[in-house]
């Protein structure tokens, strides 16, 4: 099974995440401290807007982090005869906007991004005494073959093991929220029909709603 392959099975399982929202505050209860409210990051950027990457915050990759990103990228989703690779549709752009971003899940990742993009590099130099986007396929795939299962992944290896699964996440969802990782999903969307005849007996008899049953 090809590294795309992979990817979309883990895609398609996790399509549905979880928003996580909070709200704290007790009925029927008065008191005299003054409420100061906490301190933020300001406002939301204009969602709608059309913006070049660092217009809405300064971007965080510097040169040599962002041709270690774009080289992982294609390792994680490679350019094939259906779909080109991650970084030729912007992933490595996205990913240094979601890094770059103020809000605390953005933050926790930045460290854990920017910290595994240096260990990169650094076991590169190590096994091959190159930077990682220098590096062949075959070198490539060794050194993220190590890291590629967090459960199986030697205890040295243990710490880049996540940053791969986080790195390997931002890619994937990245990749897939692209018009080209739609196609390449065979993801239809909200499309307009000129009839609907409902689902198939097929699908019913699949999920027991047939009318045999």
């Amino acid at each position: 099974m090809d590294r795309r392959v992979t990817i979309k099975w883990v895609l398609a399982a996790s399509v549905t995440m979880p928003l996580l929202a909070s709200c704290a505050g007790t009925a029927g209860v008065r008191s005299r401290q003054p409420v100061i409210p906490p301190r933020g990051y300001g406002a939301d950027p204009n969602l709608t807007g059309v913006y070049r990457p660092g217009e809405v915050w300064p971007l965080t990759f510097t040169p040599p982090q962002r041709r270690t990103a774009t080289a992982l990228c294609d390792v994680i989703i490679p350019a094939d005869s259906v779909s080109p690779s991650a970084s030729a549709v912007g992933v490595v752009d996205f990913i240094d906007e979601w890094v770059s971003a103020p809000y605390p899940r953005q933050q926790e990742d930045r460290p854990i991004v920017i910290e595994g993009l240096a260990w990169m590099d650094d076991e590169a130099r190590r096994r091959y005494t190159k930077s990682f986007a220098d590096l062949d396929t075959t070198q490539c795939s060794a050194i993220c073959d190590d890291i590629a299962h967090e459960l199986r992944a030697q205890p040295p290896f243990a710490k880049a093991a996540l940053f791969f699964a986080r790195y390997r996440d931002l890619t994937a969802g990245g990749f897939y929220s692209t018009p080209a990782g739609r196609k390449d999903l065979q993801y239809i969307g909200n499309v307009a029909l000129a009839r609907f005849d409902g689902p198939s007996v097929e699908v019913l008899r699949k999920v027991g709603l047939d009318e045999a049953t």
